[in-house]
């Protein structure tokens, strides 16, 4: 494992120490030796620089809030486009031109919207890697010029759904400095949402998932809105299928009210989708294929170093609005698998499984280890607080906000195909297509949009970004609108909180902390871990999380309600300087920071939708990244390097 992935610090051989793979895991960020200048508010504050007291890992200049149009990284660093939406991926695909879009074209390019980012190094061929990428979400308005979105036609639609799925890419690299090059590799692939999948894990063949086209209920034709990910100790890739409720229509004119109960709990009410994708496939109209959106919102596993395998969907991971899923293996090589389900006031989950991995990097291991996620225990969380009350601004007099968890059983999978619900009232295969419900009934607590949830390579800490919830304890008529949560010691949560778990993997107690609460640091309600707040960077809307060498975490951000752009950030983990947060780099105008990728000397994150605001379109946009001038936005992966290429994070 060591030798195939590079994971020097992270991958010692399970026995002597547990594995994690979950998000990117090898680098971390650091600077010259300058006398940084960084706002540790949001109208300016202390230094944030690099000095003798920061840790390895964070010793670079911070990199103020702004919301320029461009890529800002710190002072003695650089970057460059890695590829673009449109780029070549596949053998004889042409060159983008956003005037002759087909979606013939579409399916050999890079997709839209990157999101999840992956880079594996190839064995034997020096500087040249595996770049893996999800593509989310497409935004029309801003692909086609013209563009009526009353009327869009089926070449356009059709481009969409080949500009969904994933991206496998050869990239080279040099010994002089960061750059990554795209070429024609023998792994290069386009997975797209016309791509046939396998549906395993018990709640395949069953009658909830079957259709006209598909009577055996075990075949999907392709993925959709592929969120976050992580690599597997395996060498697979993990993607989360996330917000598909946007294709489908017609859920509120289902057959009877179980139906119709069933598509609302999962946002499938609309009539008439914004994309019309229906008008050109019935299998998104669940008025004519009512089991279709029962095949979505699935963990997906892809092994992309074998481009002629069919990916699978994992049904025993259950179905929800899956972020990512990331892996963490005991030192028995017992495998646990954790996701969160991003929409405000759902769950956080785990999935245990009953089989152990199996050793090596072999093609054979690695085909017995995709089968894991079959056959376990899946989970839902509920939290206990070790405080009567929370007063916003105030810590609890035990100087933490913290508490206690218990993990509640939902179903449990066999060998044989089976599985056995531990919610009363719901079949197994119920639980595993309709989780949401089994979830509530459960008792499992309401949480603030859980996205990535990673456990730390170092000390096997789980990690899980809590995006926000403006609605809690917001009031609204007709809701239900929780007040507090066990966990949340602010209401209207519009900058989001980071969780830290103690788990105890395979069991079913946790306790837990707030690393940080996010915000401006000089607002009363934020918190740091203890760090001083003077001394830090605003963060707003953690979105995806990973690790770098020195085992400092890394959390990308999505929707900053501080009114500046989105970023990438690193955290120091370990006292004196807990809580420390610094600012690595910003995206331009309207972007996410997706990914990230941290290596030992490479940071790279896919921006997603530049310019993306509810009147953007390709004639009228506020970016014109990564080209400039009066070009077409494009999503993109961008690299980062120290500029002298020396070792990074010493």
């Amino acid at each position: 494992m060591r030798r195939t992935f590079d994971r020097r610090s992270v991958l010692k051989g399970f026995g002597a120490a547990a594995v994690t793979v979950g998000g990117a895991s090898v680098l971390a960020a650091r600077g010259p030796d300058a006398q940084a200048s960084a706002p540790g508010g949001a109208s300016g504050g202390a230094s944030a620089g690099a000095s003798s007291s920061t840790p390895p890992g964070l010793r670079f200049e911070a990199v103020a809030p702004n919301t320029e149009d461009a890529l800002k990284v710190p002072q003695g660093y650089t970057s460059d486009v890695v590829i673009r939406w449109g780029d070549p991926v596949v053998p004889g695909a042409p060159n983008w031109d956003l005037n002759h879009q087909s979606p013939e074209s579409a399916a050999g390019q890079f997709g839209f919207n990157c999101d999840f980012a992956e880079l594996l190094p190839i064995e034997g061929q020096r500087n040249r890697f595996l770049l893996v990428s999800n593509h989310e979400y497409t935004t029309p308005q801003q692909m086609f010029p013209g563009y009526d979105p009353e009327n869009p036609t089926e070449q356009q639609v059709r481009t969409e759904w080949e500009s969904h799925g994933l991206s496998i890419v050869e990239v080279q690299g040099n010994d002089r400095d960061g750059r990554l090059r795209p070429v024609m590799g023998k792994y290069n692939r386009r997975i797209t949402a016309t791509t046939e999948f396998a549906l395993v894990g018990p709640a395949a063949g069953s009658d909830l998932v079957k259709t006209s086209s598909d009577p055996s209920g075990t075949k999907v034709r392709g993925t959709l809105n592929n969120c976050s990910g992580s690599l597997t100790p395996w060498g697979t890739i993990l993607s989360g299928e996330e917000n598909v409720d946007q294709y489908f229509a017609g859920g509120a004119e289902a057959r009877d009210e179980t139906a119709r109960s069933r598509y609302k709990r999962y946002g499938m009410e609309d009539s008439v989708t914004a994309r019309r994708w229906e008008n050109f496939d019935d299998r998104f109209d669940i008025r004519k294929e009512p089991q279709e959106p029962y095949r979505f919102n699935y963990i997906i596993e892809v092994d992309p170093w074998d481009p002629t395998s069919t990916p699978v969907k994992h049904t025993a991971l259950g179905r929800f609005k899956h972020e990512a899923a990331a892996i963490h293996v005991t030192d028995d090589g017992s495998v646990v698998a954790y996701s969160g389900d991003d929409t405000r006031f759902e769950y956080l989950y785990k999935f245990v499984s009953a089989r152990k991995i199996a050793q090596g990097a072999s093609e054979e291991a690695r085909k017995q280890n995709m089968k894991v996620l079959d056959e376990g225990t899946l989970y839902v969380a509920r939290f206990e607080g070790n405080s009567a009350d929370f007063t916003e601004g105030t810590l609890p007099e035990d100087g933490a906000f913290d508490g206690s968890g218990q993990w509640l059983e939902l179903a449990t999978c066999t060998a044989d195909g089976a599985v056995t619900s531990h919610v009363e009232g719901m079949t197994g295969e119920e639980v595993l297509v309709f989780t949401r419900f089994a979830a509530d009934q459960a008792g499992a607590t309401k949480m603030d949009r859980p996205e990535d949830v990673q456990p730390s390579p170092k000390t096997g800490k789980v990690y899980a970004a809590l995006t926000n919830n403006s609605y809690r304890g917001a009031n609204r008529p007709g809701k239900d609108d929780a007040p507090t949560a066990e966990y949340a010691p602010i209401k209207e949560n519009k900058n989001g909180m980071v969780l830290e778990m103690d788990d105890d993997h395979t069991g079913t107690s946790f306790g837990w902390n707030l690393l940080l609460v996010c915000g401006d640091p000089d607002d009363a309600e934020t918190y740091f871990g203890g760090f001083d707040k003077s001394s830090v960077s605003p963060i707003s809307c953690p979105d995806n999380v990973a690790f770098d060498e020195h085992g400092n975490l890394w959390i990308s951000t999505d929707g900053n309600a501080l009114k500046s752009n989105d970023g990438l950030f690193a955290v120091s983990l370990e006292t004196p300087t807990r809580g420390l947060t610094k600012q690595f780099l910003t995206v331009p105008k309207g972007a996410e920071t997706c990914g990230p990728v941290v290596r030992e000397k490479r940071v790279l994150v896919n921006v997603q939708h530049p310019g993306e605001d509810e009147e953007a379109t390709v004639e009228s946009t506020t970016s014109h990244w990564p080209d400039g001038g009066t070009s077409t936005a494009r999503p993109s992966t961008a690299v980062v390097w120290k500029k002298d290429y020396g070792p990074i994070g010493a």
